[in-house]
């Protein structure tokens, strides 16, 4: 079977496209959005498990790294292929810590400081998963594939 190059599938493509929209959240909350929050306070108890937003240098780059990942994902050749593949290793890994840290309610270990409960509900039910899949995702959207 001739090999044909990376995977190119649904799955990788949705997986870049949750990482770019993501990042794109993330600009809006730079730039002062609390959507899809009622409030800024909202925003922050459910995102944060704190008080305050992150201030816009913050979420630019949490967004940069998510738009990366999203152009490591989808294999876009802009980087050599061995630092596209070593990219979405990382990638994998940052996610899959992540979420594990959440499913363990650990998460404040990578913020240093206590969450909200509503933050707790949300990381456990909905973002630690989340970044669990896109971990699968990310692995999946690299592997290479053969014409049968």
């Amino acid at each position: 079977m001739p090999y044909v190059g990376p995977v190119r599938d649904k799955r990788g493509l949705a997986t870049a496209g949750i990482l770019a929209g993501l990042a794109g959240l993330h600009v809006a909350w730079a730039r002062g959005s609390c959507f899809p929050f009622s409030s800024r306070e909202a925003l922050a108890d459910a995102v944060t498990g704190g008080t305050d937003v992150p201030g816009p240098l913050p979420c630019y780059a949490v967004a940069g790294s998510l738009a990366t990942a999203a152009l490591l994902v989808a294999n876009v050749p802009v980087l050599p292929a061995r630092t596209r593949r070593r990219g979405r290793l990382v990638v994998a890994a940052v996610l899959a810590t992540r979420g594990a840290l959440g499913l363990a309610g650990r998460t404040g270990a990578l913020t240093g400081g206590d969450t909200s409960e509503r933050f707790r509900h949300l990381d456990r039910g909905l973002y630690a998963p989340t970044c669990l899949v896109l971990a699968v995702g990310t692995l999946g959207a690299g592997a290479p594939h053969f014409r049968r």
